[in-house]
């Protein structure tokens, strides 16, 4: 699987483990910065890395920053991006699951690198149900997308 990996000054940090562990588990991570602690914008490397699972150059993306609020928002500007801000196993789990969602937020400030490793692999172990209630949303979103 590939996964497209961003974060900004405030995740860098995070960024740098959360490399490794996809790394390390076998997953092709192609990573869209930042690459230092220095002050950056985090739509500069959100947006790319989430264009990249629009055009189905990565399976999926990973998303952060100190809280993970903006670039979730940011992400979520990307026509067939559905990325959800976690902070704990429960909503990893429940998103891939209900909505499945091709993009994970994780605020760094908000989520130690424990939890944040946890929710990572829940979220990326965690299948799609298939459930017919959770398709007909999921096709709603994309309807309305393709509308705008």
């Amino acid at each position: 699987m590939k996964i497209a990996l961003a974060c900004d000054h405030g995740a860098f940090a995070l960024k740098e483990k959360v490399r490794g562990w996809l790394t390390e588990a076998g997953y092709e991570v192609r990573d869209f910065g930042c690459y230092g602690p220095e002050s950056v914008d985090y739509p500069d490397y959100a947006l790319p890395a989430a264009e990249a699972v629009a055009r189905h150059e990565a399976d999926r993306g990973v998303l952060l920053c100190t809280t993970g609020i903006g670039v979730s928002i940011s992400a979520n500007k990307v026509r067939g991006v559905r990325c959800a801000l976690c902070t704990d196993t429960m909503t990893a789990r429940m998103t891939r699951e209900h909505n499945d969602t091709n993009a994970l937020a994780m605020g760094a400030g908000v989520v130690g690198e424990n939890l944040a490793k946890e929710i990572l692999f829940t979220w990326l172990e965690t299948p799609f149900s298939g459930a017919a209630r959770h398709q007909r949303r999921i096709d709603k979103i994309s309807a309305y997308e393709s509308q705008t």
